[in-house]
């Protein structure tokens, strides 16, 4: 036998209807007044051992703790580790399709140390950061430099010559982010480097992350936010 379902008066069908498409009307203009929630940037970082974070503990290498210093200034920022220890600007150009395949908003290019150690000709890292720029313009990504001294053995005339690549490419390129000097204030101090004095320790990387803040910060500032 089948169940009898008591039958509502119409009246009553259309008068809730009405109270909860009021409700919904009601609670429609705290929708379109809640801001939609920023969209995570994603900031990749090409480089070498320093941006891999050679010696160093996980979590403490330079992308990480970048990421931590902007996310504490409010900013929705994933750093993409792409570094490989060792890498010359001939590496991170070969290796550059694939490490984009992370599909960043932003690159920052922070390679040529290696170049520096093994005495490359300035002339054949001026040429590879110049395709990596290229391609990234190609791309519409906003592009940051970190320029890199060379050690001082291998002679006066070829600091400057290496020094003044990376010079001449931020002068070129006003649509480019510079930042002279990678290890700027930890290079030299022996409390912030590893034994090999090389290598930031974890108070060297602190103190890369405080110097770089303002210009990793104008670097985002050209991140479309569309």
């Amino acid at each position: 036998m089948g169940v009898l379902v008591p039958r509502l008066p119409v009246r009553y069908g259309r008068r809730a209807a009405i109270r909860k498409l009021s409700g919904c009307i009601g609670v429609l203009p705290l929708l379109l007044a809640t801001p939609a929630a920023a969209r995570e940037i994603r900031l990749m970082m090409l480089g070498d051992s320093i941006t891999a974070g050679y010696g160093l503990p996980r979590g403490q290498g330079l992308p990480a703790r970048l990421e931590a210093a902007l996310r504490e200034r409010g900013r929705q920022v994933r750093v993409i580790d792409a570094g490989v220890s060792g890498d010359t600007t001939a590496g991170g150009r070969a290796r550059l399709d694939w490490a984009l395949a992370d599909r960043p908003d932003a690159v920052i290019v922070a390679l040529g140390g290696n170049d520096g150690l093994r005495g490359i000709e300035p002339r054949a890292s001026a040429a590879n950061l110049t395709a990596i720029l290229d391609a990234l313009k190609q791309r519409n990504l906003p592009a940051m430099l970190a320029g890199m001294l060379a050690p001082p053995n291998l002679g006066a005339d070829y600091g400057r010559d290496f020094a003044g690549t990376f010079a001449r490419l931020s002068e070129q390129r006003p649509d480019v982010v510079f930042y002279p000097f990678l290890l700027d204030g930890v290079a030299g101090e022996a409390t912030l480097n590893q034994p090999d004095r090389i290598h930031p320790n974890e108070a060297g990387v602190a103190e890369l992350v405080r110097r770089m803040l303002p210009a990793v910060e104008s670097l985002l500032a050209r991140v479309p936010t569309g």
